[in-house]
């Protein structure tokens, strides 16, 4: 035994010095992400300058003017990597530098957007990360009466452009909205961003309902996970149909279909096949449904002109226009950019003359008669009939 006790005695000796030398041999240095809330740093400790990214401006020549030196300023650049494209950087963006014993460039953060902001940490280990800032969703509610058009009603009662043109884009195969008529009235139940108290965006409109005297026409979305419409009527039936309403947005109809129309320019009696949007020069022209670009050319009277074959029954014509935005061949989809309004040909002002032939004979377009896209799976329409109820029922609840 007393052999044994100067053999254990050293064993003890050596494991203590095995450990001590693990607790004390160096750690490897691991770059930490600043983490105090909010940006990931105290912004109250900084000297802050604030501006904007200059027309021009790349991410080099920005980071260098703020006072990080070039050779900082390449591995910065590295260090992006996935996290920020320094390529995408907008003139008129929003930065901040942040200042360490005034002249020390400690932080810079980028605003992507009003909600993402990235920041770049120019000492120590240079490192990029992003911060998000929260988003509240409320839900809202419209109920609008028309009394002169859906866009000047809609803004008068604060309506955003932005949900003036999802309303817009959800009935744009129903509804006529150059043939709105005072007393019709669209209500409807959607969501809004906000960041900072601050309007960010619509997240979508979940329910609406356009009323003309007695009619109701609901527009219900649901998703049946297909990624096609989302968009339904209370049978079921795609709000989406083969073909647009009209080819262009918030316009007025300067001139009808008719047989029997004196012409403007000439003063004779002639007919007047389609029908006349008088709109700006250069306001987007769309092609109503999909289908083959037959001619881009001089229409003539009909000044530039775009002509469209749909199939084997419908082709379409746009006149006057001020220049194209297709070729002849091309394949073209519903609300696609064909051409822009112009006055070209013989016109008094700058509108769109739309004309449709249905088998080689011309038709009225506001009388077009449009088939409906697929409608909803059988499966889903329960589930369909359950959404619309309840929100209806929110929507009635707030009168």
């Amino acid at each position: 035994m007393r052999k044994l006790l100067p053999v254990l005695f050293l064993a003890l000796v050596v494991a203590s010095c095995v450990q001590n030398t693990k607790k004390q041999a160096p750690q490897e240095a691991v770059p930490v992400k600043d983490t105090i809330y909010p940006l990931g740093f105290c912004t109250d400790s900084f000297r802050v300058v604030s501006g904007e990214i200059k027309s021009g401006e790349n991410f080099m020549t920005w980071v260098t003017r703020a006072g990080l030196p070039r050779e900082d300023a390449l591995s910065l650049a590295a260090a992006c990597d996935s996290v920020f494209d320094v390529r995408k950087m907008r003139a008129g963006a929003a930065w901040k530098a942040y200042y360490q014993d005034s002249t020390r460039l400690s932080y810079l953060v980028y605003d992507n957007s009003r909600i993402l902001q990235t920041i770049f940490r120019c000492r120590d280990s240079l490192a990029v990360w992003q911060y998000e800032k929260p988003v509240r969703t409320l839900e809202k509610q419209a109920d609008v009466t028309i009394r002169s058009s859906l866009w000047n009603d809609m803004t008068a009662a604060g309506a955003s452009p932005e949900l003036i043109s999802m309303l817009a884009d959800i009935y744009a195969w129903t509804v006529d909205f150059f043939g709105l008529q005072k007393g019709d009235r669209f209500r409807l139940l959607y969501s809004e961003d906000f960041c900072e108290g601050e309007s960010v965006g619509i997240g979508r409109i979940s329910y609406a309902e356009f009323v003309r005297d007695t009619t109701c026409l609901p527009a219900i979305w649901f998703d049946q996970g297909d990624g096609g419409n989302t968009y339904w009527n209370e049978k079921g039936e795609s709000m989406r149909k083969a073909f647009l309403k009209a080819p262009l947005k918030f316009t007025r109809i300067s001139s009808g279909f008719s047989y029997h129309r004196r012409h403007p320019v000439h003063g004779t009696v002639r007919a007047h096949t389609g029908v006349d949007y008088a709109a700006p020069t250069g306001t987007p022209v769309m092609s109503i449904g999909d289908g083959t670009v037959l001619s881009v050319g001089w229409g003539g009277g009909g000044g530039k002109t775009v002509k469209i074959r749909h199939n084997s029954v419908y082709t379409t014509a746009y006149l006057h226009l001020s220049r194209y935005a297709v070729k002849a061949g091309q394949r073209v989809s519903q609300g696609q950019i064909i051409g822009y309004v112009g006055m070209t040909g013989t016109a008094t002002g700058p509108h769109l003359d739309f004309r449709v032939w249905k088998n080689g004979t011309p038709i009225n377009p506001l009388k077009l008669e449009s088939p409906a896209a697929e409608p909803i799976g059988p499966e889903f329409l329960p589930a369909l009939d359950s959404a619309a109820r309840e929100m209806k029922s929110r929507l009635t609840s707030a009168k």
